[in-house]
């Protein structure tokens, strides 16, 4: 009976995966059809869309926009989230849980809101329609993502190495750079692929923020599904897969490169 009961789960996982992931892989070979509409399946294999996406300037203008406006995000948003969490974990301060909710508010507020409330604070200075009201408005959804994967990287490093480079007579900042650095530095590197996928993907806040001059690939993408269907979507939604698949993956790898760093032994 556990044998039929093993059985039993794998097969009901590998429905549950099935089911989550056929609407994305189902995208892929419409990116190759030789149709000129989106039907299932192609009636032929063909290139023409993704030729078509590399020629148009419409959606390269986008894409090198959406490049831009995330690494701009990732850089700022591993700047101000990983001070952010290294003060949360080791800091002793009043009110230090407000704060942690307070940082982490943008990821559970609804999108809509965070977005509405973004449009009504920079269309009073004028940054609606200009690229840096993207990349500010990107940062905050993607600091929590930082703060997240430092934070829960600096929870497993072990403090004695921090105390015994302190009482051999280094400086809490050599401590910092030559000891606990190092061991963060791969939730760190995972934070940033986190920031940089989350403003690579994200729309709503686009759609309010973009205006008619700073408009993002997610952005593009929503036109060209309301105006004008053509496989070519599906040619940008495999390669944002692909992207978004490997950075997944890397991070993934930064993980588990954290995690043994934790769990290595210290005279390792």
């Amino acid at each position: 009976m556990g044998a039929v009961w093993r059985i039993a789960f794998c097969g009901l996982v590998i429905l549950i995966f099935a089911y989550l992931l056929f609407p994305i892989l189902i995208v892929i070979p419409l990116s190759f059809s030789s149709g000129k509409y989106l039907t299932f399946p192609p009636p032929g294999f063909s290139v023409q869309w993704y030729a078509n996406f590399f020629t148009r300037s419409a959606w390269t203008d986008s894409a090198w926009l959406s490049i831009w406006v995330g690494l701009a995000v990732t850089a700022l948003s591993t700047l101000l989230g990983t001070p952010a969490a290294i003060g949360l974990v080791r800091g002793k301060f009043a009110g230090k849980k407000l704060v942690n909710a307070l940082i982490l508010s943008p990821v559970i507020a609804p999108g809509i809101i965070v977005a509405i409330g973004l449009y009504f604070a920079y269309a009073s200075y004028g940054l609606v329609g200009r690229p840096l009201a993207l990349v500010l408005g990107h940062t905050a959804l993607a600091v929590p993502f930082v703060v997240i994967n430092v934070s829960s990287t600096l929870y497993g490093v072990d403090r004695r190495l921090e105390y015994a480079a302190l009482s051999l007579g280094a400086s809490p900042w050599a401590t910092f750079r030559q000891i606990t650095l190092p061991l963060i530095r791969p939730g760190i590197f995972a934070g940033a692929v986190f920031a940089f996928i989350t403003s690579f993907d994200e729309l709503l806040v686009a759609l309010f923020l973009s205006g008619t001059t700073a408009v993002t690939l997610p952005r593009r993408m929503w036109e060209q599904i309301r105006f004008d269907i053509d496989p070519t979507l599906a040619s940008v939604s495999t390669l944002l897969i692909t992207i978004t698949t490997s950075l997944m993956v890397g991070a993934e790898l930064l993980r588990r490169r954290s995690e043994r760093l934790r769990t290595a032994p210290v005279g390792r």
